[in-house]
């Protein structure tokens, strides 16, 4: 994953053409400088506010499964999974869940369960994203699609999807029968995770529930415009430019690479290049700014969270006097 994100980076600042006897590094410190500090900081505000609600919103998952737990403690679990996703792709989702296993000694198991509950629904809302996108740039998006080769006829066999989702799913079966033959413990972990995936069915106000998972995405969007409107190359691309770009995004960031690394600096580019004729050195340089500030964030957020959660852990094994 390391190689194909440093590959993908290569490849995306290869394309970055400057001026004879000009530095690239230069070239993008001279973009960060020209660039609307005022509206850099609000987009950090607003990804506060979001990973506010994501950790109020997962808070909510637990309530039916028995565990209450604060929205602080809540949010710093949250924080060190973006944390450590930066370095583990996925690997915030469980380290999330063990993090709070120590705050507030919720299982593993069952809060996995909930996560697992947060990704479909974030899945389904970046559908309905990447739809309303289509709906507002249409032939754009198709035209862009078919220069990447997606949905080219081609001469070669294709297995249906079904014969390897069958074949995956025996698979599965099979190895979790014999790991429950062999660790019978598995049974306890299996209901807690059961218990944690059907949360969202016995929820209190599921209404709330929607007005969160529409809002976190509302919020994210509200991030893209406040530094797509920081940089003067950008500023004037309008909301439906704003619209597909936050789509295209969200699918580079979902990709498996730490903090989605390479693939951002690959797909959005192309985007602003093809799509709404920016320059690709300043398509470059604008991307390169808003990953680089967008993680920073994560980070700085991370290591706050993991460092506050630390001393509460040591705070609670001490023994009283």
């Amino acid at each position: 994953m390391i190689s194909l994100t440093a590959a993908l980076l290569w490849l995306s600042l290869r394309g970055l053409n400057v001026g004879e006897g000009e530095n690239k590094a230069a070239f993008i410190w001279q973009a960060w400088q020209g660039s609307n500090k005022f509206y850099l900081m609000l987009m950090v505000v607003v990804a506060l506010a979001s990973h506010v609600l994501r950790a109020e919103r997962w808070r909510m998952l637990l309530v039916p499964t028995g565990n209450i737990v604060s929205l602080g403690k809540s949010f710093l679990s949250v924080m060190v999974g973006y944390l450590v996703n930066l370095a583990i792709p996925r690997g915030g989702e469980v380290s999330r869940c063990y993090n709070l296993l120590k705050l507030e000694k919720t299982p593993v198991e069952i809060s996995f369960g909930t996560v697992v509950v947060e990704r479909i629904v974030d899945v389904l809302t970046l559908v309905l994203v990447i739809a309303l996108a289509f709906v507002v740039e249409w032939d754009k998006l198709i035209t862009f699609l078919q220069s990447l080769g997606v949905g080219s006829e081609g001469k070669s066999i294709q297995i249906p999807w079904w014969i390897y989702a069958g074949i995956a799913m025996m698979a599965g079966a099979g190895v979790l029968l014999f790991m429950l033959r062999k660790h019978p413990r598995l049974l306890r972990i299996i209901e807690g995770f059961r218990k944690g995936l059907l949360s969202v069915f016995e929820l209190e106000n599921k209404w709330l529930f929607i007005f969160y998972s529409v809002a976190i995405w509302f919020l994210y969007f509200l991030m893209s415009y406040c530094v797509i409107i920081a940089f003067e190359a950008t500023r004037d691309l309008g909301f439906s430019a704003v619209l597909t770009l936050f789509a295209l995004g969200a699918i580079a960031m979902a990709a498996p690479l730490p903090g989605g690394a390479g693939s951002y600096h690959t797909i959005v580019p192309l985007g602003l290049v093809m799509l709404y004729n920016l320059p690709q050195a300043d398509a470059i340089a604008f991307v390169f700014i808003f990953h680089a500030w967008q993680t920073l964030t994560m980070i700085v957020g991370g290591v706050v969270s993991l460092l506050i959660s630390y001393w509460i852990i040591r705070w609670k094994k001490q023994p009283e006097k």
